[in-house]
């Protein structure tokens, strides 16, 4: 999803380095969908290296999702930190992230939820 919704190939090095999971269209797509999914009644999961991320497993739980599939050596990692959920902070912190459109600042708030 990231890699269409920014026109990015991530194997093409010319423009993979702007390959960006906190890129704002990527995170506003991510919202748009939870909320369309939340109205309808249909569960919501995250595949691939976003789900498998560490660093980003607070964030799309803050976002409201609760499903993750990836490789199988990421999931103890992911599910520790699934476990030490702090679900409101996440959700704030989450919120003021999709309000965010600066790079700089995506990065702060990312490691406010990973302190």
């Amino acid at each position: 999803m990231i890699q269409y919704t920014l026109a990015i190939d991530r194997t093409d090095d010319s423009v993979a380095h702007l390959y960006d999971p906190l890129h704002p269209a990527v995170l506003q797509l991510i919202a748009m969908t939870i909320a369309g999914a939340e109205k309808a009644g249909i569960p919501v999961s995250v595949c691939g290296e976003m789900a498998g991320d560490v660093h980003l497993t607070r964030l799309l739980l803050g976002l409201g999702i609760r499903e993750f599939s990836m490789h199988p050596a990421h999931i103890p990692a992911v599910k520790q930190q699934g476990a030490q959920i702090r679900s409101t902070l996440y959700t704030g912190v989450a919120q003021k992230m999709l309000r965010t459109q600066e790079p700089e600042r995506l990065q702060q708030l990312l490691a406010k939820l990973n302190a």
